[in-house]
């Protein structure tokens, strides 16, 4: 069994990456187990937080990351680069202050977005590269989803609408399924 992980890195309650994520989990093949995470309650980073307790938040995070073969960022782009409160939960999940150990080291990740815009949150994702070079995360480049014009493709619900997104969506499940199944590995 694949374990896969997807996180939204908005907490917007319309968001149209949670409903991305929301519209992958059931395209995942047969095989794999499609966990969401949240972002949701992580607190401003601060060390001195953390040397005293991680939040629970944080911990369920970091287990949940820990736990999966695959991670799938759904990441919004704001002012032309990746959401603060997103980068900020990486930064909480990614910390080695207590000593515990990198859940990013070679752990396989993916990046996809959609946003109102024209290009699809590409320049959010592009920001995303180094921060997962220095996490030292296995960042699958055998795919990145974008997907523009988000209010085209979602209905007052927040379901996926357009058939195109969803087989572009469906596709890059399975292609990152298939990278992460530890047989393969």
């Amino acid at each position: 069994m694949t374990k896969l992980l997807g996180i939204s890195g908005s907490l917007r309650k319309a968001s149209f990456n949670t409903a991305l994520l929301r519209a992958a989990v059931p395209l995942a093949p047969e095989g794999v187990d499609f966990t969401v995470g949240t972002i949701d309650g992580i607190p401003l980073y601060n060390a001195d937080v953390e040397k005293e307790s991680v939040p629970e938040a944080v911990r369920i995070l970091k287990e949940q990351v820990a736990a999966a073969d695959g991670v799938i960022l759904f990441t919004p782009e704001y002012n032309n680069s990746m959401p603060g409160v997103f980068k900020n939960a990486i930064d909480w999940v990614g910390s080695s202050m207590t000593g515990a150990p990198n859940v990013f080291a070679g752990r396989a990740f993916a990046l996809a977005g959609t946003s109102p815009g024209n290009f699809g949150t590409i320049l959010s994702q592009n920001a995303w590269l180094a921060v997962f070079h220095t996490l030292g995360a296995d960042l699958w480049s055998g795919k990145r989803l974008m997907l523009p014009k988000a209010s085209s493709l979602f209905d007052a619900d927040g379901k996926l609408i357009d058939e195109d997104a969803r087989k572009r969506l469906a596709s890059f499940i399975e292609a990152f399924a298939d990278y992460c199944n530890p047989a393969s590995r």
